[in-house]
């Protein structure tokens, strides 16, 4: 007698495409529980305008897209706080209410996901793209919809995976898999199908893992392909008196070197080429 095919089904078993569980009902509440252990956000955006500042002109006002913004943006507050316009759009539904109810009316989350941002063509002069671009189904695709959504000499501010990184912690990115960055991609994908389906803590059970790992050259190459005429590092990003500098002697006398050189460029860009600015050429029609 012939098995019926969905047997496994009606026994109540879970079918692959369903993914594991755990993920959807434990992804807010994980994401919540970094959260807290993170200080104040006010010093680091302070640092950041200060160094995009080196870039574009920051002065208030300004539109700011933060894609990806979580359940508890206080990247969005802090902004505000400053004097700029800011639009979050985030993909995930329940962290776009829980970011909603946070910002309490201060401006709005919308949601949405990189590869189509619902925003206007032209209208924005800051995208900030903290850890989202290793998330997304398309780099590409992503890289595009910034292009279009920043006016003329808008830049697009990205922070995401190193390919080459050494982490003293063996970590990059958010696998908590030792190395995970140096593994061949094809070990990578297993990782990611044993996340999704399996151990969803490898990942600290993202619905989303960072598949995607990148060197400074490749997004400077996708960039370029998206439309970007102009990319910086955060190695030009710094000057002397930034705080990070400043108060080490050493760190000092180094960065001027590293910044006239190509080659020590190229050296320091493999541990922080994963922090890059593109610029939307002025002239850009």
């Amino acid at each position: 007698m012939p098995q019926d095919p969905v047997s496994a089904a009606r026994r109540g078993e879970r079918r692959l495409g369903e993914g594991h569980p755990a993920l959807a009902g434990t992804h807010l509440a994980s994401y919540l529980g970094n959260l807290e252990a993170r200080p104040d956000d006010s010093p680091r955006v302070d640092r950041l305008l200060l160094r995009l500042d080196r870039v574009v002109d920051l002065r208030p006002p300004k539109d700011f897209v933060v894609l990806g913004c979580g359940p508890r943006p206080q990247l969005i507050k802090t902004l505000i706080a400053r004097g700029h316009r800011v639009v979050g759009v985030e993909p995930v539904p329940s962290f776009v209410d829980a970011a909603n109810e946070y910002l309490a009316g201060a401006t709005e989350v919308r949601p949405g996901a990189a590869e189509a941002l619902p925003v206007e063509s032209s209208s924005q002069d800051i995208i900030l793209c903290e850890s989202v671009l290793e998330h997304v189904d398309s780099p590409r695709a992503a890289l595009g919809e910034m292009y279009r959504a920043l006016r003329p000499g808008g830049i697009a501010y990205l922070v995401t995976t190193n390919r080459l990184q050494v982490n003293v912690r063996g970590r990059n990115g958010e696998f908590n898999v030792p190395f995970f960055n140096w593994f061949p991609r094809l070990v990578r994908e297993s990782y990611v199908f044993r996340h999704l389906h399996h151990e969803p803590d490898l990942a600290n059970y993202s619905l989303r893992p960072a598949v995607h790992r990148f060197t400074f050259a490749q997004l400077c190459e996708l960039g370029r392909d998206s439309g970007f005429g102009q990319f910086y590092s955060l190695v030009d990003l710094l000057s002397p008196r930034d705080p990070s500098i400043a108060r080490g002697s050493q760190r000092r006398w180094i960065l001027g070197p590293i910044q006239r050189s190509p080659w020590l460029r190229a050296l320091a860009l493999t541990q922080v080429g994963h922090t890059i600015v593109m610029l939307k050429r002025p002239s850009a029609p």
